[in-house]
């Protein structure tokens, strides 16, 4: 019937309505995202506790109990018939579906750097994903970008050089970690979706090969779930709310503060991270580390006062 019919517009209007826009609120806005990105810092402690459990066997644990996590809180929200809608879209479902191998394959690179002693080399990788989004911007989205940007990407190129000379070696794991995550970014950006609904579309498009390899690992004893260790069950499946807290925090402090300041308080995760891999894990920071860190550092400075020295300029003008 014609008065009943859907149009594609009006489906794809329904994907993209989030929660009612939350009142300003600046300090509690910062308390959260603040708090996030603390949670998203300390978290390579929870994965030193497994760190006798191989990084893909954790990350199909992170997989299976975010999802029942994430299910569980929808379903709270009254929001399963939104999920619903969401898989039936099949652009959507299909942008989703890549979205969910790239934060497989950064969840798994992540540990991996914990299991392996690289943290510092992780939390370089952080530092370099807005870098990362810049490029994307550029190539895939046809940006212009201004002589200050170019500046700061060849910084953050120098600096994989410099630590590839020092390694004899490409030193891949802080590429590879932000350009998972830059790509994961820019493939979410153009997907309508809740943050809280996409986490958990991800996740469960993964359920079934993730639900069949613990069971199997599980049948031939090679598993590390269930464990005669209550512990290390714990731990596992505490990993669905490791994952899906500082989400929700993000996402409600997100709405209540501005861009500028959320983009500054990026950087807090990754630099926890570094003080959590040298003065508690004690990972070394050598010479190199200092100049390829100096390069990322004075790149992401470059950015941050861009906006400023323009706003400057045009004042004087």
């Amino acid at each position: 019937m014609a008065g009943t019919t859907r149009t594609k517009p009006e489906r794809l209007s329904s994907l993209q309505m989030t929660e009612p826009p939350a009142p300003h609120n600046e300090t509690r806005g910062i308390v959260y995202v603040g708090g996030a990105y603390a949670f998203w810092g300390f978290v390579p402690l929870y994965w030193w506790f497994l760190r006798d459990v191989p990084a893909f066997e954790i990350t199909l644990h992170r997989i299976l109990w975010c999802s029942l996590v994430g299910l569980i809180v929808t379903a709270g929200r009254g929001h399963l018939s939104r999920l619903v809608s969401i898989v039936r879209t099949p652009r959507v479902i299909g942008a989703l579906a890549v979205s969910s191998l790239l934060i497989t394959a950064n969840w798994t690179i992540y540990v991996y750097c914990v299991d392996s002693q690289r943290l510092v080399e992780a939390s370089m990788g952080y530092y370099m994903t807005p870098l990362v989004s810049i490029g994307l911007g550029v190539v895939l989205l046809g940006e212009r970008i201004s002589r200050v940007r170019a500046v700061a990407i060849a910084l953050a190129t120098a600096a994989v050089a410099v630590q590839a000379v020092s390694l004899g070696r490409f030193p891949w794991v802080a590429p590879a970690l932000a350009l998972t995550f830059g790509f994961y970014g820019y493939v979410r950006k153009l997907t309508p979706v809740d943050s809280l609904d996409g986490l958990t579309i991800e996740t469960c498009l993964l359920l079934p090969v993730t639900i069949a390899l613990i069971a199997l690992w599980a049948m031939q004893g090679t598993g590390a779930f269930p464990s005669p260790v209550i512990s290390r069950d714990a731990f596992l499946i505490g990993t669905g709310p490791l994952t899906a807290v500082p989400l929700v925090l993000f996402a409600a402090g997100a709405r209540r503060i501005r861009l500028t300041t959320l983009g500054f308080l990026q950087y807090f995760s990754p630099t926890i991270t570094l003080l959590v891999a040298t003065l508690i894990l004690d990972e070394p920071f050598s010479r190199t580390n200092v100049i390829t860190f100096g390069c990322i550092w004075a790149a992401l400075l470059l950015v941050g006062l861009e906006g400023r020295l323009g706003s400057l300029r045009r004042r004087l003008a």
